[in-house]
């Protein structure tokens, strides 16, 4: 139901913010001022505010928008996060709802963040599920999420190889600075996520040991740190594959170099760096606590090796060619544009469920903030219980009445309270409260055979739920009026599934008047509705139609 109050939380952007009149922020300076109120209901208006949401006086709310640091913000977008949480939980909410189109350089993030976390990017501040666009369903969503992560590198590189190579390349690198194997999609872009969160800006990751003396501090040529790096991996390879502690491989290079402190620097900036045709593997035995190395053969990992010499020849991976390479795959992978081998039978799950993902959006959190802490079995020497109110035109009219139920209130009433008084303080507080209500009465209890005079603690217990029943005395006010939503009596029947609104186009066909999505019966976003539609069904009737004479 439509509330009294409703609050805005706003914080503008900079433009705004400098046109914006100082008085706006002291409310005893500018009430009763007309022109104030309306800049402020202008403001409230505008978009592009850093963030705007919206709490309702009965404790519901919505998150509007959030514009971090590519739009202009100092603060970055987990931070404006942060301070929309906290306002939330500090007001003790019920539950906010957000629609998830954040986007990150032309990327849609809850398609990443599917990807690489099973879970979209608001998830981070407990944002769930909460409806899905277009028939999806939360069980479709998981395997949406499911088959995509579970994507296997190695079937992407066999069918990607000879038609782009620039993925393998792409997947050979990280594989090559991660610590574990990347098996599958998930793997790699979790990797990748997680990888950008250490890189700072303007710093970067070794990847090459040809470069280990440009890259850190030394007192040695950069030649003579390649020819020691060559001497240590031909003393890994004469281990074939074996992993061989650190001393073993430091008494195998001291014949041929003398310097045990270039050795030593050397064998500490190595790890998982390329040289020649091998990586250079590091890891710390889990029974002897020793540092281990071992050669990893990445000769046949790609089509063709001249590949190689593509993978970062400065020898470092800047944030920015980390946020290309995602972008990269991003594009030719997840998004609509992706090369020819992957349409093919193995991969039709792709674009089937980053569709699905693309298509939940619709989020919501659960504060657990609307009724008071279970503590105790009263208010002190009070009696709480928790109430809501149904409309009595709503069960006469047989429409669903748990669906026109407003969240219940909670109730303090003295402990020797009679039904009267539950009445009226039901009536005061639901009327302060709803729009809609101002002139609703209560008249009954549902469930409970009372008089007025009975005492309630007589009837329930503490802390019970009741339904209280009663009617809208003024005959002018259109009952489906009063809600957020108007109860809209057009019936929805898309192919796609969806029986109820979810928010996006649709077109009505003009016989039967159902509502279907344009994008289910492929009318594009840019298109306009065709003057006459048709939906399936009918079509198919008037064809079936005898010929008139």
């Amino acid at each position: 139901m439509i509330c009294n109050k409703k609050f805005h939380f706003v914080v503008p952007c900079k433009q705004i913010a400098a046109v914006t009149p100082t008085s706006l922020s002291h409310e005893g300076n500018c009430r009763g001022s007309e022109a104030t109120t309306a800049m402020k209901s202008n403001l409230i208006e505008l978009h592009g505010h850093l963030m705007h949401g919206v709490l309702h006086m009965n404790g519901f709310g919505h998150l509007l928008c959030i514009n971090g640091v590519e739009k202009g913000s100092e603060l970055a977008g987990h931070e404006i996060m942060d301070l929309w949480d906290r306002i939330c939980t500090g007001l003790r909410v019920r539950k906010v709802s957000l629609t998830d189109i954040a986007r990150k350089r032309n990327m849609d993030l809850r398609l990443i963040h599917g990807v690489a976390y099973g879970e979209p990017w608001f998830s981070r501040w407990g944002y769930r599920f909460g409806r899905g666009s277009f028939g999806v369903t939360q069980p479709m969503y998981q395997k949406a999420i499911e088959a995509i992560q579970g994507m296997p590198l190695c079937l992407l590189v066999h069918h990607l190889g000879n038609s782009n190579h620039e993925i393998p390349v792409i997947l050979h690198r990280y594989q090559m600075m991660s610590s574990n194997s990347l098996l599958t999609l998930g793997h790699l872009f979790h990797f990748m996520l997680q990888l950008k969160s250490h890189l700072p800006q303007e710093t970067y990751m070794a990847s090459d040991n040809a470069n280990i003396a440009l890259n850190t501090a030394s007192r040695w040529s950069p030649k003579r740190v390649e020819m020691a790096a060559r001497v240590i991996v031909d003393a890994l390879r004469k281990a074939e594959n074996r992993w061989v502690s650190r001393q073993e491989v430091r008494d195998a290079a001291r014949v041929y170099i003398g310097d045990t402190g270039l050795l030593d620097f050397v064998l500490k900036s190595l790890g998982n760096h390329i040289v020649g045709n091998y990586i250079v593997r590091r890891s710390v035995n889990p029974v002897t606590k020793v540092l281990e190395y071992c050669l990893e053969d990445i000769s046949c990992t790609l089509p063709n090796q001249d590949n190689l010499s593509q993978i970062d020849p400065c020898g470092r991976l800047t944030r920015l060619q980390l946020m290309k390479d995602i972008f990269y795959l991003y594009k030719y992978i997840l998004n609509e544009q992706r090369p020819a081998a992957l349409i093919t039978k193995m991969f039709t799950a792709i674009p089937v469920a980053a569709r699905i993902i693309l298509d939940t959006k619709h989020l919501i959190k659960d504060y657990g903030g609307e009724l008071c802490p279970n503590t105790g079995v009263g208010y002190g020497e009070n009696l709480m219980v928790f109430c809501t109110i149904c409309l009595k035109d709503k069960i006469e009219n047989n429409e669903g009445m748990m669906k026109a139920l407003p969240p219940y209130e909670v109730i303090i009433l003295p402990a020797y309270a009679t039904v009267e008084d539950l009445k009226k303080e039901v009536h005061r507080i639901f009327k302060e409260m709803y729009w809609g209500l101002r002139s609703f009465i209560v008249e009954s209890i549902i469930g409970l055979n009372v008089k007025d005079s009975d005492l309630i603690l007589k009837l329930v217990q503490a802390r019970s739920r009741l339904v209280l029943k009663g009617r809208i005395l003024d005959k002018g006010i259109d009952i489906d009026g009063i809600y957020q939503c108007s109860i809209d009596k057009n019936v929805i029947d898309c192919p796609c599934g969806a029986k109820e609104d979810d928010g996006e186009r649709m077109v009505s066909c003009d016989i039967c008047e159902v509502l279907q999505h344009t994008r289910c019966v492929r009318i594009g976003n840019n298109e306009d509705v065709p003057h006459i539609f048709l939906c399936s069904r009918c079509e198919h009737d008037i064809v079936l139609l005898p010929s008139l004479p």
